[in-house]
């Protein structure tokens, strides 16, 4: 074990490293909040998997392996759909607006100030993702130092804290970068070869398994169908994810190096449901599916190699809480602060219009030390996690995919939209439960229906707002964002407006 202890270590010590460095790079709000917009492909692509790719999609993935075998990787398939769904038709007109918030898309797209009530719940949205991943990588010092998961979380927490308060977006990407290349090796070049060799191959697993294990669809129709609406619908949306296609260079970076990370995510998948169902051959009874993933890392891997395997484990969870943690930050000092400046204290300035980088990292900081004190008050958060994925797609989904697609929709619409698709998704799962797959159905209905029927009854969106939405779009699909346009132009808070 002293092997794999120094792995880590020189894990840890390599990712603040990092951080430094990019404390040295970000010198701006762009550099800060969106590394400046300038990456390439190659680090685009991996900080994008390393994001969406998390403790649920390893450890959880690997879990679903254990318990429904091939078709357990839906649920990190359907994630690798939103990302490939988001590169192929929505990332160059989001890295075309040339914002650095959803919020300020519904804004721009809209008028006004239509876009509070989605900037509380991106908000809560992207501060439970930071919670349960912090609790995710928790477990891992857990399985490797035996250390109590409050311990993990402070260590974890403290680590992830410090580069993302750093160098904002720029360590958080630099970070991103190292964390993707160990997660390939560790799951997909390691762990997946060496745990299907325990197992007796493919052969092997075919003689212990029941045919049910190679199906794709033994999981059940209306469990995938639940993963697509929930999970490649919600990709489309998140602040999180969204923050990570504003970092890319030109329109052409964020298809490209979107769709290759949306393939991998799919290759991640199929993986980790392979490596579940090797476990299941060699440790058939497992109280836990949650398990899978530390025994056979535990059992089957040797010293080095499996601190290794902790450590892309580990790298996971740590990108994930990272990438939440600065897109709540965000979406705090960009969008929720100055609306309620600006409704309650009108021609004052705001200080995330003064650039300030202190302030954003004064955020993280305490963001950061809130998400490790929830963290460690609670023992799980997934119907917290639950409700704000429900209201986060039943109630914003139609609203921003209307704004990019239907020039009708005007600011009305998409404000009763979302007023009464999250009503919708509130009620529902009161009247069901919190876990029912129901409620974000009815709240997609709802806000479909009335987002349209509002819309077509009230008038078009100003043409001087249209004007400035199609002036953005119209840029050149290989424009450098940075270069040609220096910094997005001022949205205009309006407390009045309706």
């Amino acid at each position: 074990m002293v092997l794999d202890y120094i792995v880590i270590a020189v894990y840890m010590i390599v990712i603040l490293g990092v951080g430094y460095w990019g404390l040295r790079r970000s010198k701006t709000k762009s550099d800060y909040l969106v590394a400046g917009r300038r990456l390439g492909t190659f680090m685009y692509s991996g900080a994008l998997s390393a994001i969406v790719l998390g403790g649920a999609s390893t450890v959880g993935g690997i879990g679903l392996g254990y318990t429904h075998g091939l078709s357990g990787a839906w649920l990190v398939v359907a994630i690798g759909l939103g990302i490939l769904v988001l590169s192929a038709f929505f990332a160059k007109r989001i890295v075309k607006l040339k914002v650095y918030t959803v919020t300020e898309m519904l804004d721009l797209r809209y008028g006004g100030n239509s876009g509070l009530i989605s900037g509380v719940v991106m908000f809560l949205y992207t501060l439970m993702l930071t919670v349960t991943s912090t609790l995710a990588y928790a477990t891992i010092f857990h399985v490797l130092f035996g250390i109590p998961n409050i311990a993990g979380i402070a260590i974890g927490g403290t680590v992830v804290i410090a580069y993302s308060v750093m160098g904002g977006m720029w360590s958080i990407t630099l970070t991103d970068v190292v964390q993707f290349v160990i997660k390939t090796i560790g799951i997909l070049f390691l762990l997946l070869p060496i745990s299907l060799a325990h197992a007796g191959g493919f052969s092997g697993m075919g003689e212990r398994l029941a045919d049910s294990f190679f199906s794709p669809w033994s999981i059940g129709g209306a469990t995938i169908i639940t993963y697509i609406v929930v999970y490649t619908l919600g990709l489309l949306i998140g602040q999180d994810i969204w923050q990570r296609v504003f970092t890319a260079r030109t329109p052409k970076i964020a298809t490209r190096g979107g769709l290759a990370s949306g393939i991998y995510c799919l290759i991640y998948g199929v993986a980790g449901a392979l490596i579940g169902m090797a476990t299941r051959v060699l440790y058939p009874h497992l109280e836990s599916p949650d398990a899978a993933f530390a025994t056979i890392v535990q059992d089957a891997l040797p010293p080095g190699v499996r601190g290794l395997v902790l450590a892309a484990a580990l790298a996971a969870m740590m990108s994930t809480a990272s990438g939440a943690l600065i897109a709540s930050a965000t979406v705090l000092t960009s969008d929720i602060f100055p609306r309620l400046r600006a409704i309650f204290r009108p021609g004052t300035q705001s200080f995330s219009q003064t650039g300030s980088l202190v302030v954003y990292r004064v955020a993280i900081l305490v963001l950061g030390i809130g998400t490790v004190g929830i963290a460690s008050a609670v023992d799980s958060v997934v119907a917290a996690l639950t409700i704000a994925y429900n209201i986060l797609v039943g109630g914003l989904f139609v609203s921003i995919l209307g704004g990019l697609i239907w020039k009708r929709g005007t600011r009305l619409g998409a404000w009763v939209s979302i007023l009464t698709g999250t009503v919708a998704v509130i009620i529902t799962m009161f009247a069901t439960d919190i876990l029912a797959n129901e409620p974000i159905y009815f709240g997609l209905g709802t806000s479909l229906v009335t987002y349209v029927v509002v819309s077509l009854l009230t008038k078009p969106t100003e043409p001087e707002i249209m004007t400035e939405w199609t002036r953005r779009l119209s840029a050149s699909d290989s424009e450098d964002i940075n270069v040609s346009h220096p910094e997005t132009a001022t949205i205009r808070f309006d407390p009045h407006a309706h």
